[in-house]
């Protein structure tokens, strides 16, 4: 299988709402939280990932960020990713540098550890010199697949409501 990460198009439209929809029937939170906002307007949808990666509109404290969907060679969809260019306070507690996720029925292939790689590629072309990966205490396929990639764990964050927030570092120096 041929895998790819691509930048979000209105020309995947078809692919997006098959993919959101699995999501949605699956009553699981939809991953990377970037991915939540309704779709029914999908142009805007789209427009607003691209203002987002060029920093265009950003509310006060957001940064940055990147989000690429994974396809396969027919153009499937298969999960997406986002990649924060800078962290903020909160960022650097619970949400990291990447957020990925990999749709119900596709995940177990090898997706997720695809997607991390890639968006580290990236990252230390940012010359970001270490990545922040984050995941929550009960998701192990999470955790072996940023502990797969190079992940250290960190100290971890307990949020309000007690969730644990599982936080790896990634060295991405030569």
């Amino acid at each position: 299988m041929s895998l790819k990460l691509v930048k979000p198009t209105t020309s995947l439209q078809d692919a997006y709402m098959d993919f959101y929809q699995e999501w949605v029937n699956s009553g699981e939170e939809i991953i990377p939280s970037a991915l939540r906002k309704d779709p029914t307007n999908f142009e805007a949808l789209v427009q607003g990932l691209i203002d987002t990666e060029e920093g265009v509109g950003l509310p006060e404290g957001y940064v940055p960020a990147t989000t690429r969907w994974l396809v396969d060679e027919k153009y499937k969809i298969l999960g997406a990713c986002n990649i924060r260019h800078d962290l903020t306070g909160p960022l650097l507690e619970t949400g990291g540098h990447v957020g990925y996720g990999v749709r119900p029925s596709e995940r177990g292939n090898g997706h997720a550890t695809f997607m991390l790689k890639e968006t580290l590629k990236f990252l230390k072309a940012l010359e970001v010199p270490r990545a922040l990966v984050t995941s929550n205490d009960d998701n192990e396929a999470s955790m072996r697949v940023i502990e797969k990639c190079g992940g250290m764990q960190g100290l971890p964050f307990t949020e309000e409501d007690g969730n644990v927030v599982r936080r790896f570092w990634i060295d991405l120096r030569d």
